[in-house]
């Protein structure tokens, strides 16, 4: 059975982060091909939120460890379902969510936790990865997320990590070119103020889709789909 988001301890989050950054050093360093852009634009201290499209199992790992800054990352609980991952994910720095909405308002409570203490959240909006390679629409908890927090959103376009380590590959190939791209702040002063309702978090979801889309160059496709995340 996963880790649910209640039977994680929020302290226990991160606690390895240090440790694994410089276990996969070589592998990040030597089998893979990464080459990150606008690290500059990741403020250096308080909170913040990274939003990035979602292509492959990479994602996560790569963003949380080539940004300077550690980085926790909201992802789904199914990744805990070996007795290997239900420690070791979360200690290097995963929040678990449960992908049919059962405990993820608990998960975003965590978040916003650490985000109150000045910390760096990572989240993919799309909330599951993308299987045709569009960029589709996000769902509401980075807007929620940012409005509750205050914290800056920084749009990330990653590339190139679905064809290192396609859906179903096991080993990611070496030497395929992989870009992380962070952009700018989303501009938020107008939404300051605001009622948070969803008509506001869906604008402000949009918002970060797009720069997310120009970032990454997939299209964006602004149609719902029928998903169950709410990350």
């Amino acid at each position: 059975m996963p880790l649910t988001p209640a039977s994680v301890d929020p302290d226990q989050i991160g606690r390895w982060y240090r440790q694994t950054r410089v276990i996969t050093w070589p592998f990040r360093r030597l089998w893979l091909d990464v080459e990150s852009q606008g690290l500059g634009n990741v403020p250096a201290d308080g909170p913040v939120i990274l939003a990035a499209n979602h292509l492959s199992f990479l994602d996560s790992l790569l963003l949380m460890y080539e940004t300077p800054r550690q980085v926790v990352f909201l992802g789904k609980a199914e990744y805990l379902e070996s007795r290997l991952t239900r420690r070791l994910f979360p200690a290097a720095g995963m929040i678990p969510v449960d992908r049919s909405g059962r405990g993820a308002g608990r998960s975003l409570r965590v978040a916003q936790g650490i985000l109150a203490d000045g910390g760096v959240i990572g989240i993919f909006p799309e909330g599951t990865r993308s299987r045709d390679g569009l960029l589709h629409r996000g769902h509401a908890g980075v807007a929620h997320l940012a409005l509750r927090s205050g914290a800056p959103i920084i749009p990330v376009g990653i590339t190139g990590t679905d064809r290192a380590q396609p859906i179903g590959a096991r080993v990611p190939r070496s030497g395929v070119p992989i870009t992380i791209r962070f952009g700018p702040p989303i501009d938020l002063g107008g939404f300051r103020g605001r009622p948070a309702v969803g008509v506001v978090k869906q604008e402000i979801t949009d918002r970060v889709m797009r720069a997310i889309s120009t970032l990454s160059g997939q299209p964006h496709v602004a149609e719902d789909r029928p998903l169950p995340a709410i990350i």
